[in-house]
C-alpha cells in the first residue's frame, strides 16, 4: 500500500498580527509550524502503514524552508518527503494549489507507485477553505471522503475502505473503493512522538525537491498568481467588543441559575419567549 499525506507549512496563527495602518498580515518574525489538522492525517496514515504495510510519502508545496516541516514528518516515521517549490507557485490560491499538487502526485505515482490513499487535514489554519483536498480528488478522479472521524476497516484484497464521517445530522458510515482521498477531522487521534532513531535518519535523509518543470507543468499560467482567480480585497482584525461580560448570580443552585439566565434572555430578546410558546402550542 502506498499512502501520500499532503501537508502545509503555515504561520503560527497564535502569533500572527495585523498591521494597524495597512491591514495586512505581518509575517515577519512569526514562526512556522505544520498545519495542525495535517498532523491528524499523518498519524492516521502512519497507523495504516504500521498495520497493513507499505510506504508513507509526505508532500508539501512551499518555499525551500518548508523542507524543515518535511523533515519533522520523517522524525515521526514517514518513509519519504517531497517538496514542491518554485517561484511560479508563489501566491497560489486553492485552485492553483490543487493543480500543482495534483501534478506532483502524478509524478509520485510514476516514480514511487500510484497512491492508494491520499490523506489531507480537513483544512488549513491560514486559509480555512477546506478546498484543496477535494480539488486534488477532482483533478485525479479519486473517490473522496471528507470530514472523516474514524477509519473503521481497510480491506486490501477487495480494495475497499470503510470510514465514519461526521455530518450535521450525526455520523455517516461510508464505504468506497481505492484510490481515495480522505480529509481527516481534528481530535481523531494523537500524534506519536518521534523516535531518536527516526530523528537521526531524518537529519541525514534527502528531501526530494521538484519544481514546475520536474512535475511536467507546461502551462505556467495555471500556477501561482496567474492561475489564481481568488482576490483578497481586505484583511482586518475584528473590532474589539466594548460590551463587557455580565455576571448573573442567583440562589437555588443550578436550577435557580438556569431560571435567572432564561429570564435574562427573554428580557434581551422578547421575541424568543413568544416564539417558544407558539412552538410548544403547535406541538
Amino acid at each position: 500500500m502506498h499512502i501520500v499525506v499532503c501537508i502545509k507549512q503555515v504561520p503560527d496563527s497564535a502569533q500572527i498580527r495585523v498591521h494597524p495602518v495597512y491591514n495586512t498580515i505581518m509575517r515577519q518574525g512569526v514562526p512556522t509550524i505544520i498545519n495542525p489538522y495535517d498532523l491528524f492525517a499523518l498519524e492516521e496514515a502512519l497507523r495504516l502503514r504500521d498495520r497493513l504495510g507499505g510506504e508513507v510519502t509526505v508532500l508539501t508545496m512551499g518555499p525551500p524552508t518548508a523542507a524543515e516541516s518535511l523533515r519533522k514528518t520523517l522524525t515521526f516515521g514517514a518513509d519519504r518527503a517531497v517538496l514542491l517549490t518554485d517561484r511560479y507557485f508563489a501566491g497560489s490560491d486553492t485552485l492553483a494549489t490543487s493543480f500543482a499538487l495534483a501534478s506532483a502526485l502524478g509524478k509520485i505515482a510514476a516514480d514511487f507507485g500510484k497512491p492508494d490513499i491520499i490523506f489531507t487535514g480537513k483544512q488549513t489554519i491560514d486559509g480555512d477553505t477546506a478546498q484543496v483536498g477535494p480539488g486534488i480528488a477532482k483533478r485525479l478522479a479519486y473517490n473522496q471522503l471528507t470530514y472523516v472521524s474514524r477509519i473503521v476497516e481497510t480491506d486490501l484484497d477487495a480494495g475497499e475502505i470503510i470510514v465514519e464521517r461526521r455530518a450535521e445530522g450525526g455520523i455517516q458510515l461510508l464505504k468506497t473503493k481505492f484510490p481515495v482521498l480522505i480529509t481527516m477531522l481534528e481530535a481523531t487521534n494523537e500524534m506519536r512522538r518521534g523516535s531518536i532513531e527516526n530523528a537521526l535518519l531524518a537529519a541525514r535523509a534527502e528531501v526530494v525537491t521538484w519544481n514546475a518543470t520536474d512535475i511536467g507543468i507546461e502551462d505556467l499560467t495555471k500556477c501561482g498568481l496567474r492561475g489564481s482567480p481568488t482576490i483578497v480585497k481586505k484583511v482586518f482584525a475584528p473590532t474589539a467588543r466594548s460590551e463587557k461580560a455580565q455576571i448573573i448570580q442567583a440562589e437555588g443552585g443550578p436550577t435557580g441559575l438556569a431560571e435567572a439566565l432564561i429570564c435574562e434572555i427573554f428580557q434581551r430578546a422578547p421575541g424568543v419567549e413568544s416564539d417558544l410558546y407558539e412552538f410548544a402550542a403547535s406541538n
